[in-house]
């Protein structure tokens, strides 16, 4: 039995009506009622949270056709430069106007948000393989080698995280895959912490001795047993981990130690327009990669706290 299914049959007290319905609804579908199950049925609930997936689902489909956006609707490129056009109010010809050197604003966000959400997921993608990973082998091992782990965890915590990225950022010209391999290293121990501690949870329990004692080897245990455990705490954290390094590639890219130019993202055109914000004809450079931002990672952490209401029966 997994540790969401555990949860949802310790629950006491008068009968949830949110459970009932979703019972209903299983059998009315004629299909077995799971954890996965019910989750979903709340997730299509929250009409706040799915609001935020299809405004990011938006963003990411116009990031990834960025390339065919600007040759065959808008008719630009998003690296022509144009001396006699430079900072253009918003019009028909520059839906967002241009920047310092005549570039088309538009093209260059959509070209810059590809950038930036490849770096945001990538990101959390090698993120999430270390921190499972490593919180997994800490919390199922235990003894020296659990030390081990909480000794480099408990290190790197005690570094300021965006003291080392400027650090790093400083001594190596940083492409959208380093950056994104080096958020991985310095982000993993949350990660481990989260998976470690329900390892601890979990590793006594009856199935777990049942599998050792029917002679399961230890990798077995642990990607049969753990993984399906920890895996909705980690969809969880994930979530917000996108936003999360999506907020600090922006912030390294503003400060000048990012993703170096020409290479466009939203960060870096931050870093261009604060130059010219304090005139009045190139304030509208700065509103489009701030906004962006913003509503990406506002989206991010709705969808991060609709999937922890929506896994999570005790919060219903």
């Amino acid at each position: 039995m997994s540790v969401q299914d555990a949860a949802l049959e310790e629950r006491s007290g008068p009968v949830d009506v949110v459970v009932l319905a979703d019972q209903l609804e299983a059998m009315r579908d004629d299909k077995p009622l799971s954890f996965w199950r019910i989750a979903l049925i709340r997730l299509r609930r929250d009409r706040l949270t799915m609001a935020a997936m299809i405004v990011l689902a938006i963003i990411a489909v116009l990031s990834l056709g960025a390339g065919l956006i600007s040759e065959h609707i808008l008719g630009v490129n998003p690296d022509a430069t144009d001396l006699l056009a430079t900072f253009q109010q918003p019009s028909a010809d520059h839906w967002l106007g241009t920047d310092s050197l005549g570039r088309d604003q538009l093209a260059r966000l959509l070209y810059g948000g590809r950038i930036s959400l490849a770096i945001g997921v990538a990101g959390t993608i090698f993120t999430t393989i270390l921190g499972i990973s490593i919180g997994m082998v800490a919390g199922y091992f235990g003894r020296r080698v659990d030390d081990v782990v909480m000794w480099v965890i408990n290190t790197l915590g005690s570094i300021p995280g965006l003291f080392l990225l400027l650090v790093v950022g400083a001594l190596f010209n940083l492409s959208p895959g380093a950056l994104a391999i080096l958020f991985a290293l310095l982000g993993w121990p949350f990660i481990s912490r989260l998976v470690r501690s329900t390892v601890f949870s979990i590793k006594e329990r009856e199935y777990m001795i049942a599998a050792q004692a029917l002679g399961s080897s230890d990798t077995a245990i642990m990607w049969r047993h753990i993984v399906p455990n920890v895996f909705p705490i980690v969809i969880i954290a994930t979530a917000r981990s996108v936003g999360n390094l999506i907020l600090a590639e922006s912030a390294l890219s503003f400060l000048g130690f990012g993703v170096q130019p020409p290479t466009s993202t939203w960060g870096t055109m931050l870093t261009k327009a604060q130059q010219f914000i304090l005139i009045g004809d190139a304030r509208h450079l700065v509103v489009a990669p701030g906004f962006m931002i913003a509503l990406t990672v506002l989206c991010l952490f709705i969808i991060g706290d609709g999937l922890r209401d929506a896994m999570d029966p005790r919060l219903n």
